[in-house]
């Protein structure tokens, strides 16, 4: 049988498989208010502990990081949720880890309108959250992943059809033409210069001229 070891293991603690469902389960109404209400702080806030880190990855050279509760409500689920007010994110699966205290649940991000024929705008790709539990009802940590293309794909669509709310098209904005990274954002490495930039784009250009 194959033994599936943990990275970076953090001392062991013991968790009921109970305790980590009924976390789970509170959590999942906490996002259901927290959809309704627009207001992702006052629900789902109090599900972390006070030195709780919060990330995702925003490409090859850029991640988002909040460290302490305090962090995450003003940063991951404050400034970075201001302009998806009305959006859900329903879970599909979730995988509970009770030995290592561990979850993973799916989830979708669906926009508050629909298209012209009635279907939904709806990021494509697989989204979902890492959580390790942290006790008491609490996670000590997350991590996020989802297909940043198909957001941005999505997001051109939805301003194409009108329908993208001005705070975010404010953050893209932002991204895109500003050299200045949004709160919460940093660099894994030293940025690339130009001449790095071209020579990466001088070989794609290989692959695409001549397939190698």
């Amino acid at each position: 049988m194959t033994t599936v070891k943990a990275i970076n293991p953090k001392p062991a603690r013991t968790f009921t498989r109970a305790e980590l469902e009924q976390t789970m389960d509170a959590w999942l109404e906490a996002n259901r208010r927290a959809e309704a209400a627009g207001d992702w702080i006052a629900h789902l806030g109090p599900f972390y502990t006070d030195d709780a880190v919060y990330r995702w990855n925003i490409g090859p050279n850029e991640e988002f990081e909040a460290r302490g509760r305090r962090q995450i409500e003003e940063l991951a689920i404050g400034y970075q949720m201001k302009g998806f007010e009305g959006w859900e994110y329903p879970y599909e699966r979730v995988l509970i880890d009770e030995t290592l205290g561990e979850i993973i649940a799916f989830w979708r991000q669906v926009a508050p309108v629909k298209r012209a024929d009635g279907s939904d705008y709806e990021v494509a790709g697989v989204g979902g959250s890492w959580f390790r539990y942290g006790g008491d009802g609490k996670f000590a940590e997350q991590r996020d992943f989802f297909d940043l293309g198909n957001v941005f794909a999505l997001f051109a669509e939805l301003a194409a059809d009108g329908h993208l709310n001005p705070v975010i098209a404010e953050k893209v904005r932002t991204k895109v033409s500003s050299k200045t990274l949004l709160p919460g954002h940093r660099h894994l490495r030293a940025p690339e210069g130009l001449r790095d930039k071209l020579r990466k784009g001088a070989a794609m250009a290989r692959i695409v001229l001549r397939g190698r």
